[in-house]
């Protein structure tokens, strides 16, 4: 095998590094690859491109995307970005800044992380809030390995169907690999089933249960009356919350939930084929030792300045994995800051607007797409906020493709066979006209 150009190290170095683990060539070193997978020629690569060339291809590349009108909501929402949010963190001391460790050379990075937990502390109306998540799928099942930490001889956690089908399959990914049994309670009516709660509560054998704030349907779920049900038995509540929909809904704290988590996407966090994204958690002061990632705190230095320091962060993470409570030592700091803009920009009035504008658009979409006579509404009657399902009186295939060619991405088929719609503050009253026009005329 000929050594690459392209390979930083003379062949002295190779020669020595072969001689230390008893190999007389690279060709014995990759004696147990079979010989179909080695490349017999020299790659064909294009030639050198100037500067403006290369910029000239990837924009051509770009041009292919589709730019759509996105009117599919599902766990992931079309808002507003501010331009000002992708100018400060593509900034060098956010965009190459890592893991705060020395205090005193951090102070901006863990200024921002403060803010952020403060903002969702507020959000959410619980205690505390860790330094972010991957995303909201893997904050749900941190949360559900918290439960069991949690509760002492407790072996299972329930699962509402009324979580988005990607957050239940990432939960029950992690219970596989971590010995926890996963049980599901059912909707009913567009609800999550209280009865049916109660019924498995009443085993004895349930650590937590996570149920969804605005459920797989668009709906608003009403918790009156969960929060002792859960309790009385031993077990922790879970709330999956949409964080831009806590500025007008009650939060998981007036709920009385333990637990609150999800994902910071709404947050002015671009759709960006799917990440990166941000997962929040928060929890009762009760809990926080149990929780997940670091936790920055405020505090005064030796001349009584105001100052910044990773206050709480659990060491078996590093140290003693095996018996942590999650190995995640990592988070997703650059999007924390992202959401940590929007939410400075916008402020309590202005999350309450983005709300409003999305309301009053997804109320009028829906009223006028059934007046089209080709959908029968599942939950007639009940709340929701800027996304909603619709069934198809006839199979969607000929609307969808023409809502896709006039340049729509909406009509998302779901599992139980609704189609869903979203619309967020940046759909136009003439786009949503146009979109009814559409499946009217299909």
């Amino acid at each position: 095998m000929a050594q690459s150009a392209y390979f930083p190290h003379t062949e002295e170095d190779v020669q020595a590094m072969l001689e230390r683990i008893g190999v007389k060539d690279i060709d014995q070193l990759y004696a147990d690859v079979p010989a179909r997978y080695f490349r017999k020629h020299a790659c064909k690569l294009p030639d050198a491109l100037s500067e403006q060339e290369v910029r000239d291809f990837f924009t051509s590349l770009g041009s292919m995307d589709p730019k759509m009108k996105v009117f599919v909501g599902y766990g992931a929402y079309d808002h507003y970005t501010p331009s000002v949010i992708p100018y400060i963190t593509s900034r060098s001391e956010f965009l190459t800044a890592y893991t705060p460790y020395q205090c005193e050379i951090s102070q901006g990075t863990l200024r921002y992380i403060f803010e952020y937990q403060s903002m969702v502390c507020s959000l959410t109306g619980m205690d505390v809030s860790n330094a972010s998540l991957y995303d909201g799928p893997t904050a749900a099942a941190e949360a559900m390995m918290m439960c069991i930490a949690c509760t002492r001889k407790k072996t299972r956690v329930l699962l509402s169907e009324g979580l988005l089908p990607h957050v239940i399959a990432v939960v029950e990914t992690y219970a596989r690999f971590h010995g926890v049994e996963i049980g599901h309670v059912p909707v009913m009516g567009g609800r999550t089933c209280p009865n049916c709660l109660r019924a498995e509560l009443s085993k004895g054998d349930v650590a937590g249960v996570i149920m969804p704030q605005i459920n797989r349907f668009g709906l608003i779920e009403d918790h009156s009356g969960y929060a002792e049900t859960i309790h009385a038995s031993g077990a922790l509540m879970v709330e999956y919350c949409d964080p831009s929909a806590l500025a007008v809904l009650k939060t998981p704290g007036e709920w009385g939930a333990d637990i609150a988590v999800g994902d910071g996407q709404p947050l002015g966090i671009p759709l960006c084929y799917g990440g990166p994204y941000l997962g929040f958690m928060a929890v009762r002061k009760d809990y926080m030792r149990k929780m997940p990632g670091r936790i920055v705190g405020q505090t005064v230095d030796k001349e009584g300045r105001r100052a910044f320091v990773l206050t709480l962060q659990a060491r078996e993470q590093h140290i003693r994995r095996e018996k942590a409570t999650s190995n995640i030592c990592s988070n997703e700091s650059l999007m924390a800051l992202w959401v940590t803009v929007y939410m400075s920009l916008m402020g309590p009035g202005g999350l309450r607007e983005v709300n409003k504008l999305s309301y009053d658009g997804a109320h009028y979409l829906k009223e006028q797409l059934l007046s089209t006579g080709k959908f029968e509404d599942p939950f007639p009657g009940k709340p929701f906020l800027k996304e909603f399902v619709l069934k198809p009186r006839e199979f969607p295939g000929l609307m969808q493709r023409n809502l896709e060619q006039a340049g729509y991405f909406a009509a998302l088929e779901t599992p139980e066979g609704y189609v869903n719609f979203c619309v967020t503050e940046k759909r136009t009253r003439e786009e949503v006209d146009a979109l009814v026009k559409i499946v009217r005329e299909a």
